[in-house]
């Protein structure tokens, strides 16, 4: 359904495992990030009434999923840890030339946030199935539903913006561009790497 092309290695979930503090951290500022590309996507592109009401609410969930993520901290006995550099993200931006169009980078930023999207529902579908931590597992398996619904509106947004033809051919090589860079991730206690 996610259409990704290098699912992650299940191993990554031991990894999590050994360091919880450190995924919630990530995942929290994950979520907040979410929130702020929202705001972004309206204040560059106002005219786009349709998508600005989908990012007012969108802002609403992800900070609601911030507090979430924030209140595992809590009840663990943790604080929030300091944000730390998505290198996933930081590659993934690279892929499409600067430029062009308003049209075409919106376009852009909407397949660069929906594939992000689909990698966090990727991810949190395998930790809500191999967390050994139940309370978490279903923690994640809520999430996990909402991210897959994010993705397919971003994606969608997409396609009804740009040419259907051209945006899915950039979406296909989007996701084989990702697949190389998961080669080298998965291998850290972050939601991305």
């Amino acid at each position: 359904m996610l259409g990704l092309k290098l699912p992650t290695d299940p191993r990554w979930v031991n990894i999590v495992e050994m360091n919880i503090e450190d995924i919630l951290t990530d995942h929290a500022w994950c979520e907040q990030k979410a929130a702020s590309t929202a705001v972004s996507l309206i204040v560059g592109f106002p005219e786009y009434t349709d998508l600005i009401q989908e990012m007012i609410a969108l802002i609403k969930e992800e900070i609601s999923h911030f507090k979430m993520v924030h209140d595992k901290i809590l009840e663990r006995g943790w604080i929030l840890g300091r944000d730390r550099k998505d290198e996933y993200v930081l590659q993934i931006v690279q892929f499409f030339p600067k430029g062009g169009s308003r049209t075409t980078q919106l376009v852009h930023r909407l397949l660069y946030a929906a594939l992000i999207e689909a990698r966090s529902c990727e991810r949190f579908r395998l930790l809500s199935e191999e967390l050994e931590d139940k309370e978490l597992a279903e923690f994640y398996r809520k999430l996990m539903i909402s991210e897959a619904n994010h993705y397919t509106m971003f994606l969608g947004f997409a396609r009804q913006y740009g040419n259907r033809e051209e945006v899915d051919k950039k979406w296909n090589e989007l996701l084989t561009f990702e697949a190389e860079i998961m080669k080298d991730l998965g291998k850290h206690h972050s939601i991305h790497g």
